[in-house]
């Protein structure tokens, strides 16, 4: 007998799995886990032959669990995502992590049936699999990232100014219900954030409320940065949220677009799109900058259309726009940037 753990936050996608993996009489699923944390422990307990892996999870990325697990416990895995179409750069990050195989999960490139008879064939090949301590890592530890070089769920990071009420309710009003998370930094004093939210939240088909500390930044949701305080992006697995902190201003400003575009940089990477807007100063322009060459897009607006041409310009200057766009055009420019990464 060959024994499986199935490792995967879908209750629904374990069930099948289990399912299916259970018509074969060489196979038997020893149990699941819903994230690395909860597998870990089954793995210690449980001792499987071979694990199947997904890539977006709570709390750590599969990517980053498979890497631990190679240098630690070596076990024949087989990566089972969405992510992973054979050729893709995630199934690549996956089998220089270790994995012996990688397959989609169904509705990408499989039926439920084909994936469950393709898995069963896997299994039964990753079972003779010998594998040592560091195999994947060929004696050299990784870069430590940060960011996934893919997800499913995308970021929208906008900052802005003066006239960015305006600007942003252009924006926001134009996208629809099912646009990716979108995190906003508009300069505003305290209180009026909160106002500004409600305001946006009764004129646009998505969710805008004023962020609060550990909100998850899920799509159909819009998530603006309190007056007098910083919101940052965070990561955990393949989950974002945003930490609402004190401290001191950044470019004279406290929520700072410059603080926010740092933090997206650093934890979405190219999962993210950026957005400067109308405004005075400097604010958000090198960290769109930090944006861009972390692989994420970015857009900003034309002089014509702002009321102060600050912002963007500066961001301009330091080449951290990919596209440069009137405001009637920034919400297009968005989606079409998000869909084509």
């Amino acid at each position: 007998m060959i024994k499986v753990l199935i490792v995967d936050d879908s209750a629904i996608v374990r069930k099948i799995l289990t399912e299916h993996l259970a018509r074969d009489p060489r196979i038997e699923v020893v149990g699941s886990a819903p994230d690395p944390y909860i597998a870990r422990d089954k793995i210690v307990s449980l001792k499987p032959d071979v694990l199947t892996l997904d890539v977006e999870m709570p709390r750590m990325d599969g990517i980053t669990f498979l890497r631990k697990l190679m240098k630690h416990y070596p076990l024949p895995v087989i990566v089972v995502s969405s992510l992973t179409p054979r050729g893709g750069q995630v199934a690549l990050e996956a089998l220089d992590a270790g994995a012996v195989e990688v397959m989609c999960k169904p509705g990408a490139a499989y039926t439920i049936g084909d994936m469950g008879n393709e898995l069963v064939r896997k299994i039964k090949a990753a079972a003779c699999a010998r594998l040592k301590k560091n195999d994947a890592q060929q004696n050299t530890e990784p870069p430590k990232r940060l960011s996934l070089t893919q997800t499913t769920n995308k970021i929208i990071a906008i900052g802005a100014s003066t006239g960015g009420v305006e600007a942003i309710t252009q924006v926001l009003t134009r996208l629809p219900a099912n646009t990716p998370g979108i995190v906003i930094v508009q300069h505003m004093p305290v209180k009026f954030t909160a106002s500004f939210a409600s305001r946006l939240n009764e004129l646009c088909v998505m969710e805008v409320k004023e962020a609060a500390d550990g909100d998850p930044v899920i799509p159909g949701r819009a998530l603006l940065a309190p007056g007098g305080l910083h919101m940052l992006l965070r990561r955990s697995g393949a989950r974002y949220y945003v930490a609402v902190k004190d401290g001191p201003p950044v470019c004279h400003q406290k929520p700072s677009v410059e603080v926010m575009f740092q933090s997206v940089a650093k934890y979405a990477g190219a999962n993210a799109v950026g957005a400067i807007l109308t405004g005075m100063g400097a604010d958000g322009a090198k960290g769109l900058l930090t944006m861009r060459q972390n692989g994420a897009r970015t857009v900003a607006q034309d002089e014509r259309s702002c009321v102060v041409f600050g912002m963007p310009k500066e961001a301009i200057s330091m080449g951290a726009a990919e596209i440069i766009k009137p405001l009637s055009g920034v919400a297009k420019s968005l989606l079409d940037m998000v869909q084509t990464k």
